[in-house]
């Protein structure tokens, strides 16, 4: 079983927010899948794509986050430095369980829903997988989103039979789970779309770190108060357009 230090609880607030902060409108579930491949020489690779399905009485569409922007006119370079930004407190969120555990997880699905978060970590080698980055995307859609062989077009449908019907591996998982509270969140939309929304997020994040401070100080905690440092990740072209093949 997993050990979960106040580090990595803090880690996990910091993702829920910015999680909301990405999601424009009212949702009724938010599912994302991250992965962290360790190469030579100490380079990482690895991928993010998350899905929100919009609150409604009807069952809706699952939206992928690489369509928001143009869906809700934001800036495009903007918004896909936020979703850099939550990559990478995913990463920080594997290196702080690296420092406790031999072995650490390569892939990891979060998924919000009623007022509930559940946390699946998996430790598949997926440099060794039978199957390639985009069709690990198709078949995590069809497990976590219901997306199934009538949504698809027929190379993915041969994706999924391949998937079915062959063997399966058998590896390491982890599960944790616990309440979250869907608070207000501000986010994107409330902004204008000429706003620098990475500096907007930045500035709400540091003033809810003042205000933490100074509510440490009032209770008289004895562990001294941390401020992180959050910087600012700018994508190259080429990361932007890598990240674009992950669209719809």
């Amino acid at each position: 079983m997993l050990n979960h230090t106040k580090k990595i609880e803090e880690i996990y607030g910091d993702i829920q927010r910015q999680i909301f902060y990405l999601v424009p409108e009212k949702w009724d579930k938010i599912c994302l899948y991250s992965s962290i491949i360790d190469m030579p020489e100490n380079v990482k690779t690895g991928e993010l794509f998350f899905y929100y399905v919009p609150k409604g009485m009807l069952k809706k569409k699952p939206v992928n986050v690489y369509e928001v922007p143009n869906k809700f006119n934001l800036d495009e370079s903007e918004y896909l430095k936020l979703v850099e930004l939550l990559y990478d407190k995913i990463k920080e969120l594997r290196e702080e369980f690296r420092n406790i555990e031999q072995e650490t997880w390569s892939n990891i699905t979060i998924i919000i829903q009623n007022s509930k978060a559940r946390v699946e970590y998996d430790y598949e080698r997926l440099e060794n997988s039978d199957f390639t980055s985009y069709e690990r995307h198709i078949i995590w859609r069809y497990k976590y989103l219901e997306i199934g062989p009538d949504q698809i077009s027929k190379t993915d449908k041969e994706i999924l039979k391949r998937y079915t019907i062959g063997a399966k591996s058998f590896h390491r998982t982890e599960l944790y789970e616990f309440d979250i509270y869907v608070e207000d969140v501000k986010n994107i939309v409330h902004y204008s779309t000429k706003q620098d929304v990475v500096e907007q997020y930045e500035t709400e994040r540091y003033l809810e770190d003042e205000d933490n401070a100074d509510e440490n100080i009032e209770n008289n905690e004895d562990e001294e108060y941390k401020n992180i440092n959050r910087n600012q990740i700018l994508l190259s072209q080429e990361q932007i357009e890598k990240m674009k093949l992950n669209k719809e």
